[in-house]
């Protein structure tokens, strides 16, 4: 019976060989990246702050036209940079932009 999820079992040439060597070697010379894998950093917290951050702020842009009260206005402005603060951080997380800045 044959296994092909076996990687082991795949015969390679003396060139791809080499070539995987080097690609290993330089993967293991990347700190960053063997910081990520030995600690993966799972934000799941992220997405569901950056919601309700955006439903509170326009709920107190709403209640702040309706009612013009300095306080609600003030509250908008201290919490809708946060907003967009953090809904940059999530956006930006998925495509590793400080990896190809790095590079």
């Amino acid at each position: 019976m044959e296994s092909r999820n076996n990687p082991d079992d795949v015969a390679l040439s003396s060139h791809e060989r080499l070539a995987l060597w080097r690609i290993e070697a330089d993967l293991s010379e990347d700190r960053r990246l063997a910081r990520r894998m030995r600690h993966p950093v799972a934000r799941p917290w992220l997405p569901l702050s950056v919601a309700a951050l955006t439903c509170a702020s326009l709920l107190l842009l709403v209640v702040g036209i309706l009612s013009s009260d300095s306080v609600v206005l003030w509250c908008l402005a201290a919490l809708w940079p946060t907003t967009i603060l953090l809904a940059f951080r999530m956006l930006r997380r998925p495509g590793g932009a400080e990896d190809r800045i790095r590079s």
